[in-house]
């Protein structure tokens, strides 16, 4: 299943790169398969995607930023959680 993920998600970055839109990651400019495999090495961290358009509202660049998760439990409402709380 994830590597057909990691596969859409090669496609995807080439087809812009293609199309000539910059990719990067952290500020660098990166290739899809750096992408790709940044994604692929570093599965416990989230990466969102910042979309840069021109004047006419067509893509210019995707940046790639990673993201801190905070613990599952600690971003789920559970009555167990709202007893630790409320104590």
């Amino acid at each position: 299943m994830k590597n057909e993920i990691y596969k859409y998600l090669y496609h995807e970055l080439a087809d812009y790169e293609k199309e000539g839109v910059s990719l990067s990651m952290e500020g660098d400019p990166a290739s899809p398969m750096q992408i790709v495999e940044a994604h692929m090495m570093r599965e416990d961290i989230a990466y969102m995607r910042d979309y840069v358009l021109d004047e006419e509202g067509d893509i210019k660049e995707v940046c790639f930023h990673h993201v801190e998760l905070q613990e599952e439990t600690a971003a789920v409402d559970t009555p167990q959680n709202n007893k630790k709380m409320s104590k």
